[in-house]
């Protein structure tokens, strides 16, 4: 087949895959199914029957095509402001959290089936990066409280990237074993030097932007900040993903406050927001694909193992540490009885004793929220692209990739369908510390209007306005 058939070729598939997503979305919201599910489902058929054709997966497909456009556009709209009162709780699920999932998926796996340590840790690393696309999409139907759908996005965008570099390090470790120093001092650095470098790219750029006066060139520059830096990265043997994840925030918070035009943040948000639900739908299906169905019961002992340290290494991070710092930090921003505010004092700074009531109380972090977060823990496309990667000759690498895949497969199926009920349940607002409130401030016909529908549009365009005037007022 020469060159030019196989370019068709490939413009077939693709038009096809969208096409099929399209669809498959359509009639997973039809049915009230999580479209990541479907999509996965999907891929899973049509990577048995296409077996016969030897169609490779690389991993490059994911990590650098179709990576960066998700941790791009979630760190772009990450609200900073909206985060800093869980800034500390989001950073202890993206570090301690991820080693701490690493470790017991690591221990039990070693334990339950005699893998060797270091081997089993590498399974760890790469199930230690969550995925919960579908309990996002779940809140946006829902319409649950946007701080609990920040934090969420948040520790997933962190998460990856400090996920993937514990995978690089722990597959080093295989072939060339170190000291837990010298590892240690590897993983800071490549967190500190790629954040840094993120966060350069993006205050260039914010700089950059508002001299520039055309909204097609600003989505391109945006475009070369997210892969640039991404590629950059990857070149001198950094994080890409935390790169990105940095530069995103920066323009999304930084930029967005110092001279970006109202046209170009609706244009910059449209185009990130289609590029997200396009490469969000191809990592499904590319999921779907990579996992082969017929070699998970040779590994079935080690999933069901490395799933039940998964949940248990959830629970000590969610609980214990996010929980434990949720309480610390409502006991820090609570008042003593008959204090109030000083003479002459007007808005005090947060985390201050005599703050305002109502502001500490919008502040909290609802103890419901725990379960929501716990179950938002899944895996997804980066794990299975981290299982890809593993080199050929890697010692037991079929095994190890069994393992991810159907630990991949198994949250997705059980944790992705049952999440509309557990956010139902326990995602709601933090005054109320209930169900969420169906129904919004305007109008309760709006209620039933779909994810990206034009009214569900408008009203997030009228929050963003208000919230660029009020930075820029305060400016």
């Amino acid at each position: 087949m020469s060159s030019g058939e196989t370019t068709l070729q490939l413009i077939r598939l693709f038009v096809l895959l969208l096409g099929a997503s399209a669809l498959l979305t359509l009639l997973a919201r039809r049915i009230k199914l999580p479209y990541s599910v479907a999509l996965v489902a999907f891929g899973v058929v049509c990577g048995e029957l296409a077996s016969p054709l030897h169609v490779e997966i690389t991993p490059e497909l994911v990590l650098v095509v179709l990576l960066p456009a998700l941790i791009f556009e979630a760190s772009y709209k990450t609200d900073l402001a909206r985060l800093r009162s869980a800034l500390g709780g989001v950073a202890l699920l993206a570090g301690p959290g991820v080693f701490i999932s690493a470790g017991l998926i690591a221990a039990a796996l070693h334990l339950g089936t005699g893998l060797e340590l270091s081997q089993a840790f590498v399974v760890g690393a790469m199930l230690s990066a969550t995925d919960p696309a579908a309990v996002i999409a779940t809140f946006r139907r829902l319409r649950s409280p946007d701080r609990l759908a920040t934090i969420v996005e948040a520790e997933s965008v962190f998460n990856d990237g400090t996920g993937i570099v514990l995978f690089a390090v722990a597959v080093n470790f295989v072939s060339h074993p170190a000291g837990p120093l010298e590892v240690g001092f590897a993983f800071v650095s490549v967190v500190a030097v790629s954040a840094l470098l993120g966060a350069v790219a993006g205050y260039v750029t914010s700089r950059i932007l508002p001299f520039v006066g055309d909204h097609l060139i600003e989505i391109s520059l945006s475009v070369v900040l997210a892969y640039g830096v991404y590629l950059v990265a990857d070149a001198f043997h950094q994080s890409g993903v935390i790169a990105t994840a940095v530069a995103g925030i920066v323009l999304g918070n930084y930029g967005r406050g110092h001279g970006l035009s109202d046209v170009t943040e609706e244009a910059l948000t449209t185009v990130w927001e289609f590029l997200a639900y396009l490469a969000t739908a191809f990592v499904f299906l590319v999921v779907g694909f990579a996992i082969g169905i017929h070699s998970l019961p040779g590994v079935a002992a080690g999933i069901a193992w490395a799933i039940a340290a998964a949940f248990v290494g959830r629970a000590l991070t969610v609980y214990g540490l996010l929980g434990g710092w949720r309480l610390l930090d409502n006991w820090r921003r609570s008042v003593p009885a008959g204090r109030s505010v000083p003479a002459g004092r007007s808005v005090p700074a947060r985390g201050m004793p005599w703050t305002d009531a109502s502001v500490r109380k919008q502040d909290r972090i609802p103890g419901s929220w725990l379960h929501v977060v716990f179950w938002a823990g899944l895996r997804g496309a980066v794990s299975t692209a981290l299982a890809l990667s593993l080199p050929e000759d890697f010692p037991n690498r079929a095994a190890l990739q069994g393992i991810t895949f159907g630990v991949v497969l198994f949250t997705l199926a059980v944790q992705a369908t049952s999440s509309e009920f557990v956010v139902a349940r326990w995602g709601g607002s933090a005054d109320t510390d209930g169900p969420p409130d169906r129904k919004g401030p305007a109008d309760a016909g709006e209620e039933a209007a779909p994810e990206g529908h034009p009214v569900q549009r408008s009203r997030a365009g009228q929050g963003q306005a208000a919230s660029r005037k009020s930075r820029r007022g305060t400016a």
